[in-house]
């Protein structure tokens, strides 16, 4: 069993959320409803989440197909409803890749980690059509 708790910071909406090994993530609402802008905000970090998830499973798939990984940035976007609750109906990973790495490990690694591997996915799949794309940036 996962454990998070969640802590009030301020007098408004800034909370601190830390789980069992003491890291934490901080929250906040927009001004527009009293928030401070000093945290994510919730939606915000659900789509770090499947950015980060499925950025585990390619640099992993990348590590075990032996392809020269220098890093690895990702832009995920998200469209929302115009209704409450806002769930998202759309989300898009984009991974670029930095290194020496072949056009086509890349692009498997890419799907198996969205498609299949990503628990973060999975979980917002029933909601959001997600799709992904990527590049390679060869430093030489």
């Amino acid at each position: 069993m996962v454990k998070i708790e969640i802590n009030r910071v301020d007098d408004a909406f800034l909370l601190e959320a830390v789980n069992e090994a003491g890291n934490t993530i901080r929250f906040d609402a927009s001004p527009d409803i009293g928030g401070s802008n000093q945290g994510m905000r919730p939606m915000q970090v659900i789509l770090a989440a499947l950015g980060a998830c499925g950025s585990f499973d390619v640099i992993s798939i990348l590590k075990k197909q032996k392809q020269e990984l220098m890093d690895i940035k990702i832009i995920v976007t998200g469209e929302r409803e115009n209704k409450v609750p806002a769930v998202y109906t759309e989300a898009h990973i984009h991974f670029k890749l930095f290194g020496k790495v072949d056009a086509d490990k890349a692009k498997r690694a890419v799907e198996l980690a969205v498609e299949k591997y990503c628990s973060v996915g999975e979980t917002l799949k029933p909601l959001t059509k997600i799709t992904y794309g990527f590049e390679i940036i060869n430093p030489n």
